[in-house]
């Protein structure tokens, strides 16, 4: 059973989305939160595996929320919700933590396949969309200064084979593991085994924060 904090200052979207998650066989609703200080107080009681997070809500915001509850490391994953395809906070919400977004008005079958993703620690962003959102605000991104040949490597990329820093690239380029089999002439098996062998050594969360990741470290450039 996948349970679910709703966090919305709006009553009747919060009622709408529990009467449709409550509709589904495995999942259940623990809570509501009508703003950003709920949330976070209510995730550390009620440990629900995912929270639906609003980001514009009175008071703490959903990314600072987002980024409070992330950082207890709890298992608790956050699924951000926005106006827009590219809400300009977005961005800053999976840097905050998320484990991705959808749009308010995404159907139904989106938003329930996207809970039931992030509840087994996928990301719901499509790789080509987190692709795009990286690059329409990677001016978040703090300057930094230009590199020189003895620039010391990004030490989070130490423990990776040579093999799996090339994979974290192409992930990093909006390749889903079916594209990155084909091309690399791998079994989607092995690729899946890769990813999260990349995960487990970068101390990524899911494969958004892998995408993060590469920017990051210079690994993918905004095109």
């Amino acid at each position: 059973m996948t349970t679910v904090l709703i966090a919305d200052d709006q009553p009747l979207q919060r009622l709408g989305f529990r009467m449709l998650l409550e509709s589904q066989d495995d999942m259940t609703v623990l809570g509501e939160a009508a703003n950003g200080t709920e949330a976070v107080r209510m995730t550390a009681e009620l440990h629900p595996d995912v929270v639906l997070m609003d980001v514009r809500m009175p008071g703490l915001d959903g990314i600072e929320a987002t980024r409070r509850i992330t950082a207890t490391g709890d298992r608790t994953r956050v699924l951000i919700l926005t106006t827009f395809d590219l809400d300009e906070y977005a961005y800053a919400g999976l840097r905050a933590g998320a484990s991705g977004f959808l749009v308010k008005d995404a159907q139904p079958e989106e938003l329930l396949s996207g809970v039931r993703a992030v509840a087994t620690g996928d990301a719901v962003v499509a790789p080509s969309l987190t692709r795009r959102l990286l690059d329409a605000y990677v001016h978040h991104l703090p300057t930094a200064p230009d590199p020189s040949p003895a620039a010391p490597e990004d030490p989070r990329l130490a423990p990776l084979t040579d093999r799996e820093r090339e994979i974290l690239t192409v992930i990093g380029m909006g390749w889903t593991n079916t594209e990155i089999a084909t091309r690399l002439h791998l079994a989607e098996s092995t690729v899946k085994t890769h990813v999260s062998r990349i995960l487990a050594k970068t101390g990524s969360r899911d494969r958004v924060q892998a995408v993060i990741l590469a920017y990051d470290t210079g690994l993918v450039e905004p095109s």
